[in-house]
């Protein structure tokens, strides 16, 4: 699929709706430009604070994903109140 997108004043372009809607770009997102061989990759980002990035690193994703599977297979306790939780916990 190819969209046509004239470059305005002061080298401004408008994505056309179709490439917007696609990708689900608002006013205001982040893309990423990037010379590519034969011509210029846009790449929509997502800025993450600095205070969150340990969310992201392979290491906390695999331990998240571990944890959605522990939650899918039944794999988990429950507890009636913060007592019991913590008398398990030290156990």
């Amino acid at each position: 699929m190819s969209e046509l997108a004239k470059v305005m004043e002061h080298f401004q372009i408008t994505l056309p709706i179709k490439i917007r809607n696609m990708f689900h770009i608002k006013v205001g997102d982040i893309i990423e430009t990037k010379p590519v061989k034969d011509g210029i990759l846009l790449k929509p980002k997502q800025l993450i604070d600095k205070d969150q990035t340990y969310f992201w690193t392979k290491e906390w994703q695999k331990a998240e994903n571990k944890v959605d599977e522990d939650f899918k297979t039944g794999h988990f306790k429950t507890f009636e109140n913060v007592e019991d939780f913590l008398k398990n916990l030290h156990k």
